[in-house]
């Protein structure tokens, strides 16, 4: 029996994909990524949100994460409901009907130096 750790509502506060990168894709592609930990032994269904500073609130984008498993989600390949833009700010609620626990990391890579960025996200109680 998995333990069930973390909790049901995160927030990213900070989030951009980088408009253009300086490696070849997919490994040095510039990206943001959620990486979901569900230690659970029940599947987690989990829903975010985006926010931007310039136009409503875009989502719920979707994915299940299964009991006992990881996802690394990168943003860049978010598309339903519609892709989320590059060179552009935002912000990300996760939701999830299982407690799950969310790490946020980017890379950016439009420097032959990359630069690699992650930290927890906000568990909300």
């Amino acid at each position: 029996m998995a333990r069930e750790i973390g909790h049901t509502v995160w927030a990213l506060a900070e989030g951009y994909i980088p408009a253009w990168s300086n490696g070849p894709p997919p490994e040095f592609e510039s990206h943001e990524t959620a990486c979901i930990l569900n230690a659970g032994d029940e599947p987690a269904n989990v829903s975010l949100t985006l926010y931007f500073e310039g136009k409503e609130p875009v989502g719920p984008y979707r994915v299940t994460v299964g009991a006992r498993r990881t996802v690394h989600l990168r943003f860049n390949d978010l598309s339903d409901p519609e892709p989320v833009p590059k060179g552009t700010g935002f912000a990300t609620v996760i939701e999830s009907d299982r407690p799950i626990v969310v790490q946020h990391t980017r890379l950016d890579s439009r420097q032959a130096e990359n630069a690699l960025m992650t930290t927890m996200a906000f568990p909300v109680r």
